[in-house]
């Protein structure tokens, strides 16, 4: 039987029949027809959305009601999809902001009401918050509640609950973002108090000592901000913006313009929503060629800051467990009920669902969430602009993450990875392009549930741009109970992770059950460790290729293997590691298929 096919478009209406020639409005109005036949499929059933911006006034949200039912799928996707004339499709989160006013010094206001956005972008491209990048002025001291400071200046900043201070490497793999209560002060000296609970909760969180940095190992990652941000004494720079909260209700949005951009025709866009996509217990689903931009999230704002402790984990509330790591190096506390980053399209308990050739854009979130989901299919989607991380899977099995690229996430949350796999069965990682990313390229936790996870091919460049102690692939923890049902790493390549204390391909926190076999690693700090605590036990590196010997490559602990690996000169690797067959093979393998590059 043929296909049932429906039709959307921004010049639609929903009481239309979603044809071709009278397409329906919204994607709502379309989902709805869809789940009106779906129980009687005899074919797939396929939504088409024609070129335009569809701005969603709700989270279009898919459930079991919205499956492919009799061997069929219901597929939601860009007019033309795979051709040279596909539809431009974006499905929006945001808001257009319009009542503008212009001020004697060139400063753009208007009205926002309850808003109080984190991003913004100005005629398809992301505006920054406006930031002080020096810290706080003067001779800074931390107090119970806060921080003094010889200078004067802070009192001249208006509206000092909207600040945020951020303080990259309060451990040297995190970044936290505290709120401001109030400022107070004379002539000659500032009080800031900083919002409670959270101020307290980070100094709870970051307590830890580091041996070996000598002394008597204190560190203290909150002794001062090292970047000031959102307020209207910090607009200086174009194409920056604050939100000013002075009168709740009645926010005022302040940006300063770019070169070129005037009031009436630039557009100005603030996300409003903070789910795009979200589906649970969905099945035999596809979306492709959709472009998901301009989403928010409010977390830092509600809770009083981000406390990040280690990839997409933060705390919000409980306990905290201290880890010690040994009398030499020192110990550190964590969460005991870790919070992880929520994503602006999100998959739970789903099954047999494709995303493929879309684009997840200035978002204020994680990019992607799959969550406790199956035979869950990743490909050709490009994650750019984006607060956290690009694509999260926990507890998935036979989710395949394949041909994507990532690139320039973690905007917000320093911290967070192009990819991550959390304790999941049978994930594949292969031939992504991760470049440009705040910290580690690809994560693979593991754990009791973890095995089978292949990360194949992949091509990761300039890891590590911001924060420290990561690498182009990180794996922890136990992966299986055996090499057969352990991780794979094979033929990556590495290129430039650019930080201090860094690794390329990084096995930490008790990792086992790990094969590294045919990999490339060039201007790392190091490409490999071998001591970690906890111990890693049954790892196992061989064959690769790197332009400087690890430490300690000749006296391994008993449960490494390190075999037929080959160091090449740092000066000529490029040319060295091609003119080995090996080597070139590894090379032409990592990277998307099909693409130019």
């Amino acid at each position: 039987m043929p296909e049932i096919r429906f039709f959307v478009s921004p010049d639609g209406r929903d009481d239309w029949p979603g044809t071709a020639d009278q397409p329906f409005s919204t994607p709502k109005a379309a989902q709805d027809a869809v789940r009106a036949v779906a129980g009687g499929m005899t074919g797939d059933i396929v939504v088409t959305f024609t070129t335009g911006v569809h701005r969603l006034e709700e989270p279009l949200v898919f459930d079991e009601a919205d499956s492919g039912a009799n061997g069929f799928r219901v597929i939601y996707q860009a007019h033309d999809y795979g051709t040279a004339g596909q539809a431009r499709v974006e499905l929006s989160g945001g808001r257009g902001i319009s009542g503008w006013s212009v001020g004697d010094d060139g400063v753009w206001t208007a009205s926002i009401g309850d808003l109080a956005p984190r991003r913004l972008t100005v005629d398809g491209s992301p505006a920054a918050r406006a930031a002080r990048v020096t810290g706080l002025p003067g001779n800074v001291t931390k107090t119970v509640t806060g921080y003094v400071t010889d200078s004067a200046e802070p009192q001249s900043w208006p509206d000092p609950s909207g600040l945020e201070f951020v303080y990259p490497g309060v451990y040297p793999w995190s970044e936290a973002r505290l709120a401001v209560a109030s400022i107070s002060g004379d002539g000659s000296s500032t009080s800031i108090t900083m919002a409670q609970p959270a101020f307290d909760n980070a100094k709870s969180l970051y307590d830890s000592k580091w041996y070996g940095a000598g002394g008597d190992g204190t560190w203290d990652g909150l002794t001062a901000p090292s970047v000031v941000e959102n307020n209207v004494a910090f607009l200086s720079e174009p194409g920056t913006f604050a939100v000013s909260r002075v009168e709740p209700g009645d926010h005022v949005l302040h940006y300063r313009p770019r070169p070129g951009e005037e009031i009436g025709k630039t557009m100005v866009v603030a996300p409003v929503l903070e789910t795009l996509i979200s589906g649970q217990g969905v099945h035999d689903l596809v979306l492709r060629g959709f472009t998901f931009a301009d989403a928010a999230w409010s977390g830092p704002t509600r809770t009083g800051g981000y406390l990040h402790y280690h990839g997409n984990a933060r705390y919000e509330r409980g306990e905290f467990q201290k880890i010690d790591m040994g009398a030499d190096v020192g110990y550190v506390h964590v969460p005991a009920s870790p919070v992880q980053l929520p994503a602006n399209v999100s998959l739970t308990s789903v099954s047999r669902v494709t995303l493929r050739d879309n684009h997840f854009t200035r978002l204020g979130a994680g990019g992607l969430l799959i969550e406790d989901s199956t035979d869950v299919e990743i490909r050709r989607c490009v994650f750019d602009e984006i607060s956290g991380s690009g694509i999260a899977v926990h507890t998935g099995t036979r989710v395949s993450l394949e041909d994507n690229l990532v690139h320039d996430i973690g905007t917000e949350y320093r911290g967070s990875s192009a990819v991550l796999v959390v304790e999941s069965e049978e994930t594949t990682v292969a031939h992504n392009e991760i470049r440009d990313v705040p910290h580690n390229g690809i994560v693979i936790t593991g754990g009791g549930r973890a095995n089978g996870t292949h990360v194949l091919s992949n091509l990761v460049e300039r890891s590590m741009g911001k924060l420290m102690d990561g690498g182009g692939i990180y794996l922890s923890a136990p992966q299986g109970s055996s090499f057969a049902g352990g991780a794979t790493v094979r033929g990556n390549v590495i290129r430039d992770v650019l930080t201090s204390y860094n690794f390329g391909l990084y096995t930490d926190y008790g990792a086992a059950w790990i094969t590294v076999i045919g990999n490339i690693v060039h201007r790392a700090d190091t490409p490999i460790v071998l001591q970690v605590g906890p111990p890693m036990e049954n790892v196992a590196f061989v064959g690769n290729f790197w332009d400087v010997r690890p430490d300690g490559y000749d006296d391994p602990p008993k449960t490494v293997t390190v075999a037929a690996n080959t160091v090449l000169p740092k000066e000529t690797f490029d040319e060295a590691v091609r003119a080995d067959p090996a080597g070139a093979d590894i090379l032409a393998r990592a990277g998307r298929r099909g693409l130019e590059r």
